[in-house]
């Protein structure tokens, strides 16, 4: 995702036990979450990329705008996501 220009950063978490009901059932599965820093101008293609590349036929996939932040690192997500980089 980072080197694709589809993320700025992508935090890899500990593994975690995930409890959830699927297609009638009750489900644990073992899981690894992601936070993955991008803009929202690049969050579709995000989206996209990770509908292809997830085993899941429906990924946890959820958008937290942004109210604020230091605006520096807000224009770094910015500069390493802008899709004229990620497409040359």
């Amino acid at each position: 995702m980072v080197e694709a220009g589809l993320a700025a950063c992508v935090n890899i978490l500990s593994p975690c036990r995930s409890v959830y009901r699927w297609q009638g059932n009750m489900q644990v599965d073992a899981e690894i979450p992601l936070l993955i820093k991008t803009s929202a101008d690049r969050f579709p293609d995000l989206q996209a990329w990770i509908r292809q590349q997830h085993p899941y036929e429906l990924p946890e996939l959820v958008a937290v705008n942004i109210a604020d932040g230091l605006p520096p690192y807000l224009d770094w997500i910015a500069q390493s996501t802008l899709t004229e980089r990620s497409s040359g």
